[in-house]
């Protein structure tokens, strides 16, 4: 077969960039038929707020009924950490260019969906996928894609693939038309410690996945910039006070670093390097243990 001229070449690349981009544009389904079950909070740290705008005059905008995340007063959404809204299975994908650029699917257990675009940054790379809890980070705002500006294109769809053109987060329905500033609660713990994970681990360090233990919970954390993973362990009970608690990390093939002891808040943080290769991860407080399958490839 001869190859194709220039001309041919574009042509081409336009048909199928079409029908890709049909491809992503479900019919979409108003509040009433949407049938969603899942309950999402903000895709931001616990306390951000930012603009939830349902544009109804903008026509290049697609799907209609998705919401675009936007600066809120003197915040700037650029760069923000992007979390889940929901639990499920993420799945990470890359158009490149064009269309949602970075951008990641999350499949909750109900069979909805929910989908996050034009990424600056994603924790895992295009073709990898993920188990999440609500607030398990995924990435970064950006505006890769056909973006014009930074933001977060965030969609909520049925088991069936339509579009939720009226989607609720933080227990707020922002319908065709509307504009609303919306405060984010996810993450916000609760347990007391006046330590987060992040903070345990350094800058530049994500949450990824969490198990509940009794009296505290653990916490795998990545960072995108060095690779590296790091498990912490925070205590939600006897805070303050010196009692047993572990945090482990040990990658396929590896020895297990674990640091353990009797400490006031947390164990931890226990970070290694782990390219091409899975991780089993986990902790205690007490007696309470949990201790992951190998999981998490990078």
């Amino acid at each position: 077969m001869p190859a194709l001229g220039t001309s041919a070449l574009r042509i081409a690349i336009t048909a199928l960039s079409v029908i890709f981009a049909t491809a992503l544009v479900p019919q979409a389904a108003s509040a009433q038929e949407t049938g969603l079950l899942a309950t999402h909070k903000s895709p931001f740290n616990c306390g951000k707020t930012f603009n939830a705008n349902n544009w109804i005059d903008t026509p290049d905008h697609n799907p209609p009924g998705s919401i675009d995340w936007q600066n809120y007063g003197s915040d700037a959404i650029n760069g923000e950490t992007v979390r889940a809204t929901a639990a499920g299975t993420a799945y990470f994908a890359d158009t490149g260019s064009s269309s949602y650029g970075k951008w990641v699917e999350i499949r909750h257990g109900d069979g909805t969906r929910t989908r996050y675009a034009h990424l600056a940054t994603m924790v895992r790379a295009a073709g990898g996928s993920m188990t999440v809890s609500q607030g398990t980070t995924i990435g970064t705002v950006g505006s890769s894609g056909g973006s014009n500006a930074p933001h977060l294109h965030y969609e909520q769809r049925t088991s069936g693939g339509a579009v939720d053109t009226s989607p609720t987060v933080e227990g707020v329905t922002v319908s065709r038309g509307q504009k609303k500033a919306i405060t984010s609660t996810n993450s916000c713990g609760g347990s007391g410690n006046p330590y987060t994970p992040e903070e345990a681990c350094g800058s530049g360090y994500g949450v990824i996945d969490s198990a509940a233990l009794t009296g505290g919970r653990v916490y795998l954390l990545y960072n995108s910039g060095n690779k590296n993973n790091c498990v912490v362990t925070l205590k939600s009970t006897n805070l303050g006070t010196s009692t047993p608690v572990s945090a482990f990390l040990e990658p396929q093939g590896e020895s297990r670093k674990t640091d353990s002891g009797s400490y006031g808040y947390y164990a931890g943080p226990v970070t290694t390097s782990a390219p091409g290769q899975c991780v089993k991860w986990g902790g205690s407080v007490g007696s309470s243990t949990y201790t992951s399958p190998f999981e998490h490839c990078d």
